[in-house]
């Protein structure tokens, strides 16, 4: 090689590494949040608070705008209220269904393929958001379609809140054996070993928690007959937190409700008329009470449009003021309770309407609150990165219009802006013209 090339070679290669070092490190993103008044959920009610954000976290709180760093950019909500973003402990994300005309939801669920089904769920995780919830535990989907939504969403791939998923919810059989091809569906599980393989098989192709049903109840149906055993479903729970995870647990009823409390159970879903002895073990143990006492509310005011046969009205009506009393009894006893609202088919961006509920049981409109942010995160084994507003935490944001602290509707019908991770997912700030 000439002694010009070697020189001309050298020349490129200093100047190539001199424009790498030159070249400026990526910027951090900077935004500052304003809002006329924060409940940070960590038992301070800021006033002219402003929220400093870096990327997807939350830096800091403060009221001094000096504070505010150079180039950040300057989020003004002064006018609302600010939350953290909440958290619905119970949904069923990947059965979204949109009315199609003249056929019932309920059918609709049945027929849609699973492409389908995940691409219509795009709607109802929008409308999840729209009532500020950003971060959801999913309880039970088809074909492992909670899992791909939720990987979905943390990909960038499709608008929606974060997600804690079960996959399949462990069931009993409950369907006769019909010759020829006839796949078990997924979860039904028999018996000790069987729990136990279906279990490992969640956790398996990526669950982060598991869903057992230890009654019957769901829908128009509001009996509650004990499923499993109180060792089945032991079993469940010690295999769940062998692997390290949580278990929530199926109940309508007080029987399988206080196998499941005995057996260890994180979080009990449901679970109306149960006995003084139960809910004291509860509280004792810690045994989170997710009643869902609205969906049947949702139940009874579209049953129509479901599909459901006339007839279930009076029982569903009967069940509601028993489930309501068994929260107000429970809240009483000092138990934990967590916000779950069960939205299925058109439901989603209703899931907040359970902490009218919860105010109706007795508790402050504070109180209320807690289940959605700091006693979901708890939960959900994210204490102290969800659930409230504070250094450190997920840049999960939302702006309400009114003060929920002493009015409930205003965190359930004025959500007028969202953030999730740092980033706007939902802007209804600017004010409507008028003609």
């Amino acid at each position: 090689m000439k002694p010009s090339r070697i020189l001309l070679g050298i020349s490129l290669l200093l100047l190539a590494t001199s424009s790498l070092a030159q070249t400026p490190a990526p910027t951090k993103s900077l935004k500052a949040v304003k809002f006329g008044k924060l409940w940070d959920a960590r038992g301070k009610l800021w006033t002219s608070a402003i929220v400093l954000i870096e990327d997807d976290k939350i830096k800091s709180v403060t009221t001094n705008p000096s504070d505010i760093p150079p180039h950040a950019q300057i989020i003004d909500l002064s006018r609302f209220t600010g939350l953290p973003g909440l958290i619905d402990v119970h949904t069923h994300m990947t059965q979204y269904t949109d009315e199609t005309p003249g056929k019932p939801m309920l059918k609709q669920l049945v027929d849609n393929p699973p492409a389908v089904e995940l691409f219509l769920a795009r709607k109802g995780a929008l409308r999840t958001l729209e009532a500020g919830v950003t971060t959801v535990r999913d309880l039970g989907a088809d074909q492992y379609l909670d899992i791909a939504m939720r990987d979905l969403i943390n990909r960038g791939e499709m608008l929606g809140p974060r997600m804690f998923v079960s996959g399949y919810g462990l069931t009993v059989t409950s369907t006769p054996y019909k010759p020829g091809f006839n796949p078990p569906a997924g979860g039904i599980a028999d018996g000790v070993p069987e729990v136990l393989r279906a279990v490992r098989q969640q956790i398996a192709a990526g669950a982060d928690l598991i869903k057992l049903y230890a009654s019957t109840g769901t829908d128009d149906d509001v009996t509650q007959f004990q499923t499993y055993s109180y060792d089945e479903i032991k079993a469940a729970v010690d295999a769940a937190h062998q692997f390290g995870k949580k278990i929530a647990i199926h109940s309508y009823g007080p029987d399988g409700a206080r196998d499941a409390v005995r057996a260890g159970a994180d979080s009990l879903e449901h679970a109306t008329d149960m006995d003084d002895a139960t809910i004291q073990e509860m509280a004792r143990r810690g045994t989170f009470y997710v009643p869902t006492i609205d969906h049947n509310r949702y139940y009874l005011d579209n049953w129509q449009k479901i599909g459901y046969a006339n007839g279930f009205q009076e029982k569903t009506k009967a069940f509601i003021e028993r489930n309501l009393e068994t929260a107000r009894k429970a809240h009483k006893a000092g138990v934990k309770f967590a916000m779950g609202s069960d939205a299925i088919y058109t439901m989603f961006g209703e899931n907040t309407r359970e902490l009218g509920w919860f105010v109706k049981a007795g508790m402050t409109p504070e109180q209320a609150l807690r289940t959605a942010t700091t006693n979901a995160a708890e939960l959900l084994g994210h204490p102290t990165e969800l659930g409230a507003v504070a250094p450190g935490y997920s840049a999960d944001l939302v702006a309400v219009e009114g003060d929920p602290l002493s009015n409930i509707d205003a965190a359930i019908h004025q959500v007028r802006w969202v953030m999730k991770s740092g980033q706007v997912v939902v802007d209804k700030t600017a004010p409507t013209s008028s003609r």
